[in-house]
């Protein structure tokens, strides 16, 4: 019986790729940090929900973006005897708690749309429309930080299309502040505050379900066993797959361990090709480390079940 371990971590990023990611996401974070204060500070100088419902969505990009920031430090920290995969894991408790607490903002920005719809209180359109303009330029800007490298990463990519989803959620903002300045339906505050929470409670949802996932060592979303099990079944050399075990090692790595059942007659050199096979294919599914266990059917085993 032969084991391999395989400690692969998939497509490396180069070092300037890395730098120029990194250089994103501080830049990006900074940015979001400085608008989440102005939009908190004026949502509740205007008396807005509909701007303090934004800031808190635009916290959550904050949130992401250092959860990103933190993933890819983390994931250059040497492993050690008592961490033996490092602290790549971290990422996934960190979006956990990030999932928590936006769910915890949402609970509020609607208990106070309710509270808004039986007691209206007077909103200055205008300004509201001003404060939210400012949040299309910072959140359009913050996403072209990350164009040039939304192919290269996956969680580059997501933060991109973030970004640019909640300047649109700005724009929303900025019609329904220039509305109530035109008409004076001071309830279209409170409409506002519930659709950001609806944005945002779309988010919430898949990251909580995602990072609960992970938590639990579950299969990731991104991966289908089903296929996985028949890309290393149809191996040449391969009769059969089994005790097969995929997890998330973080928020970017995929881990697998599987037995292999191999054909009889095979020789070192095939048996090494076939591996070799298998982590390529592997590795194209999204799973970076792999820990492979070998078995040679006998030719007595082979006879008796008539293969």
């Amino acid at each position: 019986m032969a084991h391999e371990h395989h400690h692969d971590h998939g497509h490396h990023h180069g070092p300037t790729v890395l730098t120029s990611i990194n250089r994103a996401l501080i830049i990006g974070a900074v940015l979001n940090s400085v608008y989440v204060a102005v939009e908190f500070i004026a949502g509740f100088y205007y008396n807005s929900l509909a701007l303090t419902a934004d800031a808190g969505h635009n916290l959550s990009d904050v949130a992401s973006l250092l959860l990103s920031l933190l993933a890819f430090r983390l994931a250059r920290v040497r492993n050690t005897t008592n961490f033996t995969y490092g602290y790549r894991k971290s990422t996934v408790l960190a979006s956990l708690t990030n999932a928590i607490i936006l769910s915890l903002t949402i609970g509020a920005i609607i208990w106070e749309s309710i509270q808004r719809f039986r007691h209206p209180e007077p909103v200055p359109g205008v300004s509201v429309a001003w404060v939210a303009g400012f949040g299309i330029l910072v959140n359009a800007s913050s996403a072209l930080l990350f164009f040039r490298d939304k192919e290269h990463d996956l969680n580059v990519k997501g933060a991109y299309l973030h970004l640019l989803a909640d300047a649109l959620v700005s724009l929303g903002v900025v019609v329904a502040g220039l509305l109530i300045s035109y008409t004076g339906w001071v309830w279209l505050d409170p409409i506002s505050g519930l659709v950001v929470a609806g944005v945002i409670l779309g988010s919430t949802w898949r990251l909580l379900n995602d990072s609960l996932r992970l938590s639990l060592d579950g299969v990731p979303a991104d991966i289908q066993l089903t296929d996985v099990l028949t890309d290393l079944r149809t191996i040449n050399g391969v009769r059969d797959v089994h005790h097969v075990h995929v997890w998330a090692m973080s928020t970017t790595e995929n881990a697998l361990t599987a037995h292999l059942v191999l054909e009889p007659g095979l020789s070192d050199q095939q048996i090494t090709a076939l591996k070799h096979d298998a982590r390529h294919r592997l590795e194209h599914r999204n799973i970076s480390h792999a820990t492979l266990e070998t078995e040679v059917v006998t030719e007595t085993d082979c006879e008796a079940e008539n293969c």
